[in-house]
């Protein structure tokens, strides 16, 4: 009988399975991914784009029993007239004073915060500390310069202590020196623990093998935090500087409102309260617009100004 012939047994390849492409992607495919747009969409239609028509109001002699189109159109006399005013240009120098203030002081100090609550190595005491720091964010301007006032009157807590240590009580709220310190004061003490967070999710992806590498090399927990915590969250803090220029004109309704009395007027009146005053109060709505959208326009070039800086130095700015 004749041998059978030995077959070869076949070596069959692996088969690769492709991931099957979703055709026909966008709108109609994610219809309810889009639908989770609509709100926020709505909420910056309504609230930040349609007002906008409003500024025609500031080339007008606005009246309310006329309208917009047979209201007088008077060109740039409400711009002129806000740079020939004295009381305006002490109000823009206030506000800039404040502002910046504001960035010398409290803006660097919830990075501080954040890099000293991310070395805490306890996961209690860290997260009871983030929960206190949090805590004032939840206050109204209200209740936060309510507390203010019942510490700082002239029968309040402060001076019953300065009167127990032999010195003469100080009238911090009418005194127009600690006017400015005090508002740079509350902005720290309400904000700072809520500026932390976008921090600290910085921060929680700063790869760990960069501390351990520094740790091995001899470096302590000062250099480690110079050489690899900072810079890791460098463009987060360069991105958060531009966005609190773009508000640079705008220092909160609320707080300077509460604080203000007839004492404090000429250091504390700024572009909201004085916008107020003469929009709401007087009832000059076509100056007040004119001063909210001079307000508008600064911050504006802020931003550009800044994210070009930015970019020139390296970073990736926000647009």
């Amino acid at each position: 009988m004749d041998a059978k012939p030995v077959t070869r047994r076949k070596r069959w390849a692996p088969v690769r399975i492709r991931p099957r492409l979703r055709r026909g992607g966008g709108v109609q495919t994610d219809k309810y991914l889009y639908l989770l747009l609509v709100p926020g969409l709505l909420y910056f239609l309504v609230y930040k784009y349609l007002p906008m028509l409003g500024l025609v109001m500031s080339f007008q002699d606005y009246s309310p029993f006329l309208g917009f189109w047979e209201s007088p159109w008077v060109g740039w006399k409400h711009f002129q007239t806000m740079f020939e005013d004295p009381e305006a240009i002490r109000v823009i120098l206030n506000t800039l004073e404040i502002s910046f203030l504001q960035i010398l002081f409290a803006f660097p100090l919830p990075i501080i915060l954040a890099i000293m609550i991310n070395e805490v190595r306890h996961a209690v005491y860290k997260r009871l500390i983030q929960s206190l720091v949090y805590l004032p964010h939840f206050l109204s301007w209200v209740v936060v310069v309510g507390i203010f006032v019942v510490f700082l009157k002239s029968d309040g807590i402060v001076n019953h202590l300065l009167a127990w240590f032999g010195m003469e009580p100080i009238p911090f709220l009418t005194r127009p020196e600690w006017f400015k310190p005090l508002i740079v004061f509350q902005v720290i003490w309400k904000e700072s623990g809520w500026g932390t967070i976008i921090i600290l999710a910085a921060l929680a992806g700063v790869n760990p093998q960069l501390y351990e590498a520094a740790v091995i090399d001899g470096a302590s927990r000062l250099q480690q935090i110079w050489h690899i915590t900072l810079p890791a969250i460098r463009s987060t803090i360069v991105i958060l500087l531009i966005l609190r220029l773009g508000n640079v004109m705008d220092t909160g309704f609320e707080q300077i409102f509460l604080m203000l009395n007839p004492f404090t007027m000429d250091e504390g009146n700024v572009l909201d309260t004085y916008v107020y005053f003469k929009g709401i109060q007087q009832g000059d709505i076509s100056f007040a617009t004119a001063v909210g959208m001079f307000k508008g326009l600064v911050g504006l070039i802020l931003v550009v100004i800044a994210n070009r800086l930015a970019r020139k130095f390296g970073e990736g700015g926000i647009y």
